[in-house]
Protein backbone atom coordinates (compact mmCIF):
# COMPACT_ATOMS: atom_id res chain seq x y z
CA UNK A 1 0.00 0.00 0.00
CA UNK A 2 2.61 2.42 0.65
CA UNK A 3 4.68 1.52 -2.23
CA UNK A 4 1.46 1.89 -4.39
CA UNK A 5 1.19 5.37 -2.99
CA UNK A 6 5.00 6.30 -3.05
CA UNK A 7 5.42 5.08 -6.99
CA UNK A 8 1.66 7.25 -7.75
CA UNK A 9 2.95 10.28 -6.16
CA UNK A 10 6.36 9.59 -8.07
CA UNK A 11 4.35 10.06 -11.47
CA UNK A 12 2.42 12.99 -10.42
CA UNK A 13 5.46 14.76 -8.57
CA UNK A 14 7.37 14.12 -11.81
CA UNK A 15 4.64 15.94 -13.82
CA UNK A 16 3.78 18.69 -11.15
CA UNK A 17 7.85 19.38 -11.58
CA UNK A 18 7.57 20.20 -15.04
CA UNK A 19 4.50 22.48 -14.76
CA UNK A 20 5.93 24.14 -11.55
CA UNK A 21 7.76 27.02 -13.98
CA UNK A 22 4.84 27.44 -16.02
CA UNK A 23 2.78 27.85 -12.32
CA UNK A 24 5.40 29.78 -10.88
CA UNK A 25 3.94 32.84 -13.25
CA UNK A 26 0.16 32.76 -11.41
CA UNK A 27 -1.11 36.06 -11.19
CA UNK A 28 -0.97 37.47 -8.12
CA UNK A 29 -3.32 36.75 -5.03
CA UNK A 30 -6.53 38.67 -4.79
CA UNK A 31 -6.79 42.66 -3.43
CA UNK A 32 -9.47 44.20 -2.35
CA UNK A 33 -10.38 47.82 -3.32
CA UNK A 34 -12.06 48.19 0.13
CA UNK A 35 -12.10 46.72 3.08
CA UNK A 36 -15.33 44.53 3.01
CA UNK A 37 -16.56 44.40 6.92
CA UNK A 38 -18.15 40.80 6.34
CA UNK A 39 -16.74 37.92 4.64
CA UNK A 40 -18.64 34.29 4.49
CA UNK A 41 -16.68 31.08 5.41
CA UNK A 42 -16.73 30.31 1.65
CA UNK A 43 -15.34 33.24 0.19
CA UNK A 44 -12.45 32.99 3.11
CA UNK A 45 -11.92 29.37 2.63
CA UNK A 46 -11.90 30.14 -1.76
CA UNK A 47 -9.59 33.75 -0.59
CA UNK A 48 -7.07 31.31 1.28
CA UNK A 49 -6.91 28.23 -1.35
CA UNK A 50 -6.48 31.68 -4.02
CA UNK A 51 -3.61 32.95 -2.12
CA UNK A 52 -1.45 29.94 -1.29
CA UNK A 53 -1.43 29.05 -4.43
CA UNK A 54 -0.70 31.87 -5.78
CA UNK A 55 2.71 32.29 -3.67
CA UNK A 56 3.78 28.84 -3.90
CA UNK A 57 3.85 26.63 -7.36
CA UNK A 58 4.03 23.11 -4.94
CA UNK A 59 0.42 23.84 -3.80
CA UNK A 60 -2.46 22.21 -5.98
CA UNK A 61 -6.09 21.12 -5.19
CA UNK A 62 -7.80 17.64 -6.43
CA UNK A 63 -10.99 16.19 -5.63
CA UNK A 64 -14.30 15.68 -6.86
CA UNK A 65 -15.76 18.34 -8.86
CA UNK A 66 -13.60 20.85 -7.54
CA UNK A 67 -12.54 22.14 -11.05
CA UNK A 68 -15.31 22.49 -13.75
CA UNK A 69 -18.01 22.34 -11.17
CA UNK A 70 -16.05 24.82 -9.29
CA UNK A 71 -16.79 23.00 -6.10
CA UNK A 72 -19.76 20.86 -4.64
CA UNK A 73 -20.00 24.21 -2.60
CA UNK A 74 -18.15 26.45 -4.41
CA UNK A 75 -15.17 26.59 -2.44
CA UNK A 76 -13.44 26.13 -5.38
CA UNK A 77 -14.49 28.38 -7.70
CA UNK A 78 -12.87 30.45 -9.90
CA UNK A 79 -9.25 28.73 -9.36
CA UNK A 80 -9.57 26.31 -12.52
CA UNK A 81 -9.63 28.98 -14.98
CA UNK A 82 -6.84 31.17 -12.78
CA UNK A 83 -4.07 28.30 -12.15
CA UNK A 84 -5.13 25.47 -14.52
CA UNK A 85 -6.44 22.04 -14.92
CA UNK A 86 -2.64 20.92 -13.73
CA UNK A 87 -3.25 22.74 -10.52
CA UNK A 88 -6.88 22.24 -10.30
CA UNK A 89 -7.15 18.36 -10.59
CA UNK A 90 -10.74 17.03 -11.13
CA UNK A 91 -10.86 13.15 -9.77
CA UNK A 92 -12.90 10.42 -10.49
CA UNK A 93 -15.17 9.12 -7.54
CA UNK A 94 -12.65 7.21 -5.92
CA UNK A 95 -11.45 8.15 -2.59
CA UNK A 96 -8.92 6.13 -1.92
CA UNK A 97 -7.42 6.56 -5.29
CA UNK A 98 -7.14 9.88 -5.38
CA UNK A 99 -6.34 10.60 -1.60
CA UNK A 100 -3.04 7.82 -2.41
CA UNK A 101 -2.01 9.76 -5.13
CA UNK A 102 -2.22 12.89 -3.25
CA UNK A 103 0.20 11.56 -0.31
CA UNK A 104 2.14 10.19 -3.32
CA UNK A 105 2.49 13.60 -4.04
CA UNK A 106 3.22 15.04 -0.63
CA UNK A 107 5.85 12.37 -0.51
CA UNK A 108 7.80 14.37 -3.63
CA UNK A 109 8.18 17.95 -2.06
CA UNK A 110 4.36 19.45 -3.25
CA UNK A 111 1.09 20.55 -1.32
CA UNK A 112 -1.71 19.20 -2.52
CA UNK A 113 -5.18 19.88 -0.81
CA UNK A 114 -7.07 16.83 -0.95
CA UNK A 115 -10.93 17.63 -1.14
CA UNK A 116 -13.38 15.25 0.37
CA UNK A 117 -17.37 15.64 -0.52
CA UNK A 118 -18.02 15.01 2.77
CA UNK A 119 -15.55 13.31 5.30
CA UNK A 120 -18.25 10.68 5.80
CA UNK A 121 -16.37 9.91 2.40
CA UNK A 122 -12.78 9.91 4.01
CA UNK A 123 -13.87 6.42 5.66
CA UNK A 124 -13.13 5.01 1.89
CA UNK A 125 -9.54 6.71 2.29
CA UNK A 126 -8.82 6.05 5.52
CA UNK A 127 -6.35 4.10 4.96
CA UNK A 128 -3.85 6.34 3.02
CA UNK A 129 -4.76 9.57 5.35
CA UNK A 130 -3.60 7.45 8.77
CA UNK A 131 -1.30 4.34 7.01
CA UNK A 132 0.28 6.44 4.59
CA UNK A 133 0.48 9.83 5.85
CA UNK A 134 0.11 10.07 9.32
CA UNK A 135 2.65 7.59 10.29
CA UNK A 136 5.09 8.09 7.60
CA UNK A 137 7.34 10.88 9.04
CA UNK A 138 7.66 9.17 12.06
CA UNK A 139 8.26 5.66 10.55
CA UNK A 140 11.20 7.37 8.08
CA UNK A 141 12.61 8.75 11.65
CA UNK A 142 11.92 12.08 9.95
CA UNK A 143 13.24 11.60 6.32
CA UNK A 144 10.00 11.21 4.89
CA UNK A 145 7.99 14.90 5.34
CA UNK A 146 3.86 14.15 3.76
CA UNK A 147 2.72 17.84 3.75
CA UNK A 148 -0.78 17.50 2.63
CA UNK A 149 -4.18 18.86 3.70
CA UNK A 150 -7.24 16.81 3.62
CA UNK A 151 -10.38 19.05 3.62
CA UNK A 152 -13.97 19.51 3.26
CA UNK A 153 -17.70 19.46 4.94
CA UNK A 154 -17.85 17.43 8.42
CA UNK A 155 -20.92 17.20 11.06
CA UNK A 156 -24.36 17.59 10.73
CA UNK A 157 -25.44 18.87 7.37
CA UNK A 158 -29.53 19.04 6.84
CA UNK A 159 -31.60 16.23 6.13
CA UNK A 160 -29.01 13.75 4.58
CA UNK A 161 -28.89 11.24 6.99
CA UNK A 162 -26.86 8.60 8.51
CA UNK A 163 -24.37 8.52 6.00
CA UNK A 164 -23.53 12.59 5.73
CA UNK A 165 -23.40 13.71 8.97
CA UNK A 166 -21.69 12.23 11.12
CA UNK A 167 -18.62 14.52 13.12
CA UNK A 168 -14.87 12.86 12.65
CA UNK A 169 -13.11 15.32 14.81
CA UNK A 170 -12.53 12.65 17.47
CA UNK A 171 -11.67 10.02 14.80
CA UNK A 172 -8.84 12.13 13.51
CA UNK A 173 -7.71 13.26 17.01
CA UNK A 174 -7.01 9.88 18.08
CA UNK A 175 -4.14 9.89 15.30
CA UNK A 176 -0.56 10.82 16.35
CA UNK A 177 0.82 12.58 12.95
CA UNK A 178 -1.77 13.97 12.52
CA UNK A 179 -3.39 17.69 13.09
CA UNK A 180 -7.08 18.37 12.96
CA UNK A 181 -8.38 21.73 12.51
CA UNK A 182 -12.16 22.83 13.15
CA UNK A 183 -12.44 26.45 11.74
CA UNK A 184 -15.77 28.48 13.06
CA UNK A 185 -15.22 32.11 11.92
CA UNK A 186 -14.48 33.82 8.52
CA UNK A 187 -11.26 34.55 10.40
CA UNK A 188 -10.59 30.68 11.56
CA UNK A 189 -10.97 29.50 8.19
CA UNK A 190 -8.96 32.10 6.13
CA UNK A 191 -6.23 32.01 8.68
CA UNK A 192 -6.34 28.29 9.84
CA UNK A 193 -6.47 26.66 6.27
CA UNK A 194 -3.21 29.64 5.02
CA UNK A 195 -1.54 27.52 8.02
CA UNK A 196 -2.76 23.97 7.35
CA UNK A 197 -1.39 24.35 3.71
CA UNK A 198 2.08 25.95 4.79
CA UNK A 199 2.14 22.99 7.48
CA UNK A 200 5.11 20.44 6.88
CA UNK A 201 2.43 17.84 8.54
CA UNK A 202 -1.04 16.31 7.22
CA UNK A 203 -3.77 17.98 8.58
CA UNK A 204 -7.56 17.34 8.86
CA UNK A 205 -9.12 20.09 8.44
CA UNK A 206 -12.95 20.08 9.07
CA UNK A 207 -15.87 22.50 7.93
CA UNK A 208 -18.97 22.69 8.40
CA UNK A 209 -21.49 22.84 5.36
CA UNK A 210 -23.74 24.97 7.49
CA UNK A 211 -21.24 27.40 8.18
CA UNK A 212 -20.24 28.00 4.42
CA UNK A 213 -23.11 31.08 3.68
CA UNK A 214 -22.93 32.33 6.86
CA UNK A 215 -21.22 36.12 7.42
CA UNK A 216 -18.81 37.14 10.08
CA UNK A 217 -17.41 40.77 10.78
CA UNK A 218 -13.79 40.80 8.99
CA UNK A 219 -10.35 43.06 10.08
CA UNK A 220 -8.31 44.44 7.59
CA UNK A 221 -4.82 42.35 8.86
CA UNK A 222 -7.07 39.49 8.15
CA UNK A 223 -7.21 39.97 4.57
CA UNK A 224 -3.68 40.65 4.70
CA UNK A 225 -1.68 37.55 2.21
CA UNK A 226 1.12 36.92 5.36
CA UNK A 227 -2.39 36.55 7.96
CA UNK A 228 -2.54 33.01 10.05
CA UNK A 229 -3.95 31.38 12.63
CA UNK A 230 -1.65 29.54 14.83
CA UNK A 231 -2.39 26.05 15.00
CA UNK A 232 -2.72 24.73 18.09
CA UNK A 233 -4.34 27.86 20.03
CA UNK A 234 -7.74 28.21 21.14
CA UNK A 235 -9.74 31.41 21.06
CA UNK A 236 -11.53 33.07 23.53
CA UNK A 237 -14.68 34.45 21.65
CA UNK A 238 -16.85 35.81 24.83
CA UNK A 239 -14.60 36.14 28.68
CA UNK A 240 -16.52 35.25 32.00
CA UNK A 241 -16.14 34.37 35.13
CA UNK A 242 -18.95 31.92 36.30
CA UNK A 243 -18.55 28.77 33.72
CA UNK A 244 -16.09 27.68 31.03
CA UNK A 245 -18.29 26.23 27.77
CA UNK A 246 -15.95 24.79 25.58
CA UNK A 247 -16.95 24.28 21.58
CA UNK A 248 -15.77 23.97 18.17
CA UNK A 249 -17.07 24.41 14.69
CA UNK A 250 -20.36 25.57 14.29
CA UNK A 251 -21.31 24.54 18.14
CA UNK A 252 -19.69 27.58 19.06
CA UNK A 253 -22.34 29.85 17.65
CA UNK A 254 -24.66 27.91 19.46
CA UNK A 255 -22.22 28.51 22.91
CA UNK A 256 -22.40 32.09 22.48
CA UNK A 257 -25.84 32.44 21.89
CA UNK A 258 -26.35 30.14 24.88
CA UNK A 259 -23.85 32.59 26.92
CA UNK A 260 -26.11 35.99 25.54
CA UNK A 261 -28.98 33.91 27.38
CA UNK A 262 -27.34 32.83 30.49
CA UNK A 263 -26.04 36.31 31.19
CA UNK A 264 -29.64 37.49 31.09
CA UNK A 265 -29.88 35.54 33.99
CA UNK A 266 -27.14 36.58 35.90
CA UNK A 267 -24.44 33.75 35.11
CA UNK A 268 -21.00 35.34 33.10
CA UNK A 269 -20.08 32.50 30.61
CA UNK A 270 -16.64 32.43 28.98
CA UNK A 271 -16.83 30.44 25.68
CA UNK A 272 -13.57 29.08 24.26
CA UNK A 273 -13.34 28.48 20.18
CA UNK A 274 -11.08 25.64 20.65
CA UNK A 275 -9.91 25.73 16.61
CA UNK A 276 -7.74 23.08 16.91
CA UNK A 277 -8.40 19.43 18.25
CA UNK A 278 -4.69 18.12 17.71
CA UNK A 279 -2.83 19.64 19.10
CA UNK A 280 -5.48 20.83 21.64
CA UNK A 281 -4.90 23.96 23.36
CA UNK A 282 -5.01 21.89 27.06
CA UNK A 283 -3.06 25.43 29.14
CA UNK A 284 -6.51 27.80 27.64
CA UNK A 285 -8.96 25.69 28.56
CA UNK A 286 -7.47 24.66 32.21
CA UNK A 287 -6.61 28.64 32.24
CA UNK A 288 -10.01 28.92 32.02
CA UNK A 289 -11.66 26.60 33.88
CA UNK A 290 -9.43 27.39 37.26
CA UNK A 291 -10.78 31.13 36.86
CA UNK A 292 -14.58 29.90 35.88
CA UNK A 293 -14.39 27.04 38.50
CA UNK A 294 -16.80 25.15 36.25
CA UNK A 295 -16.70 23.65 32.89
CA UNK A 296 -19.19 22.59 30.45
CA UNK A 297 -17.84 20.88 26.36
CA UNK A 298 -19.76 20.97 23.51
CA UNK A 299 -19.93 19.01 20.32
CA UNK A 300 -21.87 17.32 17.92
CA UNK A 301 -19.98 14.49 17.55
CA UNK A 302 -21.15 11.06 19.62
CA UNK A 303 -20.10 11.32 23.30
CA UNK A 304 -18.46 8.31 23.67
CA UNK A 305 -14.27 8.33 23.22
CA UNK A 306 -15.40 12.31 22.08
CA UNK A 307 -13.28 15.72 22.23
CA UNK A 308 -15.84 16.46 25.27
CA UNK A 309 -14.37 13.09 26.89
CA UNK A 310 -10.35 14.44 26.25
CA UNK A 311 -11.29 18.02 27.44
CA UNK A 312 -13.00 16.90 30.71
CA UNK A 313 -10.26 13.96 31.59
CA UNK A 314 -7.56 16.99 30.68
CA UNK A 315 -9.65 19.42 33.11
CA UNK A 316 -9.25 16.21 35.99
CA UNK A 317 -5.56 15.73 35.47
CA UNK A 318 -4.55 19.41 35.36
CA UNK A 319 -7.56 21.62 37.63
CA UNK A 320 -9.54 18.78 39.31
CA UNK A 321 -8.84 20.72 42.49
CA UNK A 322 -10.73 23.86 41.36
CA UNK A 323 -13.64 22.21 39.96
CA UNK A 324 -16.65 24.05 41.94
CA UNK A 325 -19.66 21.47 40.13
CA UNK A 326 -18.94 18.27 38.20
CA UNK A 327 -18.23 18.57 34.69
CA UNK A 328 -21.11 18.99 32.29
CA UNK A 329 -20.57 17.42 28.75
CA UNK A 330 -23.02 17.92 26.04
CA UNK A 331 -22.65 15.74 22.84
CA UNK A 332 -24.94 14.56 20.26
CA UNK A 333 -27.24 11.40 20.53
CA UNK A 334 -25.78 8.20 20.37
CA UNK A 335 -27.29 6.92 17.09
CA UNK A 336 -26.82 7.27 13.60
CA UNK A 337 -28.13 10.70 12.22
CA UNK A 338 -31.86 10.67 11.66
CA UNK A 339 -33.22 11.60 8.12
CA UNK A 340 -36.98 13.74 9.62
CA UNK A 341 -36.12 16.93 10.53
CA UNK A 342 -37.82 16.83 14.06
CA UNK A 343 -35.46 13.49 14.77
CA UNK A 344 -32.81 15.52 13.60
CA UNK A 345 -33.09 18.22 15.75
CA UNK A 346 -33.23 16.04 19.10
CA UNK A 347 -30.10 14.09 17.84
CA UNK A 348 -27.76 17.36 17.45
CA UNK A 349 -27.27 19.85 20.48
CA UNK A 350 -29.74 22.71 20.62
CA UNK A 351 -28.82 26.24 22.33
CA UNK A 352 -31.07 25.24 25.22
CA UNK A 353 -29.24 21.98 25.86
CA UNK A 354 -26.04 24.32 26.62
CA UNK A 355 -28.43 26.78 29.12
CA UNK A 356 -29.47 24.23 31.09
CA UNK A 357 -26.42 22.43 31.43
CA UNK A 358 -24.72 25.62 32.42
CA UNK A 359 -27.24 26.07 34.66
CA UNK A 360 -27.04 22.47 36.23
CA UNK A 361 -23.18 23.52 36.76
CA UNK A 362 -24.04 26.87 38.80
CA UNK A 363 -26.62 25.11 40.97
CA UNK A 364 -29.26 27.05 39.46
CA UNK A 365 -31.40 24.78 37.19
CA UNK A 366 -35.14 25.40 37.63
Amino acid sequence: MLGAARRSGCVLGQLMQTLRPAASAATAARSYSATPKEMTVREALNSALDEEMSADPSVFLMGEEVGEYQGAYKITKGLLDKYGPDRVLDTPITEAGFTGIGVGAAYQGLRPVVEFMTFNFSMQAIDHIINSAAKSNYMSAGQISVPIVFRGPNGAAAGVGAQHSQCYAAWYAHVPGLKVLTPYSAEDARGLLKAAIRDPDPVVFLENELLYGESFPIKAEVLDSSFSVPIGKAKIEREGKDVTITAFSKMVGYALQAAEILSKEGISAEVINLRSIRPLDRAAINASVRKTNRLVTVEEGFPQHGVGAEICMSVVEDSFEYLDAPVERIAGADVPMPYAANLERLAVPQVEDIVRAAKRACYRSS
